[in-house]
């Protein structure tokens, strides 16, 4: 009897997800453009005093965020933190380094529910720029699909934290080319949303007319019209960096963006 009771509320169950995630939720997202829900954790991570202390002081974005949106902005940087794993390369890796590190990719995927990709495993850190066998070329930074690793100079990334409007954020621009390649070969609810508003927002590099249009603002730095992907990580730079005047160039495309990562400007 109990076993049969406990099956007929598992099978319940079962078809009650199978209803939300299978039927509601795509049309949830063909009107709203936004996954059904983003943030749902029962058992909710929290960091300690000096941690916080660390966002606080460091991390502009953390001090906007309402209580409950910490709350779950801790949790994400915990799981962060606990997925993958940091290499210092002649450097020491701090608890501020991995906090930072965690809270730039914390808050560009926070209005995404699937947030944690397999694309990488590691966060590999060197002091300043790095020599790179393989083009024989020093780098800032990179995202190297083969080696599953995000790679900074830590020079180089906290200065694009420091500096808050100069466009430019290492952080930022690697990370987009991760979300980039994941969100073209996954279905997710937030991936489908990330890529088909990418779609929106590549026109502006492929179509002649708009990319010409929007190369005489002067607004995004040449590096941006190298190819699509860097197009797009110079895009997510400006859209963190100086979203007001974003807005006042091209609001059709901050608007794109918006949609793009389903962000929240007044979280």
């Amino acid at each position: 009897m109990v076993v049969q009771v406990v099956l007929t509320v598992f099978i319940g169950l079962f078809f009650l997800l199978f209803i939300l995630f299978k039927v509601i939720e795509p049309s949830y997202m063909m009107f709203f453009n936004k996954p059904l829900f983003v943030h749902w954790y029962p058992f909710s991570k929290r960091l300690k005093p000096h941690q916080r202390k660390i966002l606080s002081d460091d991390f502009p974005y953390y001090s906007i965020l309402s209580a409950k949106r910490k709350e779950y902005f801790e949790h994400r940087i915990l799981m962060f933190t606990k997925q993958y794993q940091f290499i210092g390369k002649d450097i020491v890796v701090t608890e501020q380094m991995r906090l930072l590190i965690a809270a730039t990719y914390v808050m560009f995927t926070f209005g995404m529910r699937n947030y944690l990709v397999p694309l990488f495993k590691r966060i590999v850190i060197y002091p300043t720029a790095y020599f790179s066998t393989e083009n024989e070329v020093f780098h800032k930074g990179e995202f190297n699909p083969m080696m599953k690793a995000v790679v900074f100079s830590w020079e180089d990334f906290i200065l694009g934290h420091l500096s808050s409007n100069d466009n430019l954020n290492l952080g930022l621009h690697e990370f987009t080319h991760v979300l980039h390649f994941h969100c073209m070969k996954n279905n997710d609810p937030s991936s489908i949303i990330f890529f088909d508003a990418f779609n929106e927002v590549v026109k502006y590099f492929s179509d002649s007319v708009l990319s010409s249009s929007l190369s005489d603002t002067q607004y995004f730095r040449p590096y941006a019209y190298e190819n699509q992907f860097e197009f797009l990580a110079v895009v997510l730079e400006n859209f963190f960096e100086t979203p007001a005047q974003f807005k006042t160039v091209n609001p059709d495309l901050y608007d794109h963006v918006v949609t793009m990562i389903n962000y929240k400007e007044n979280q």
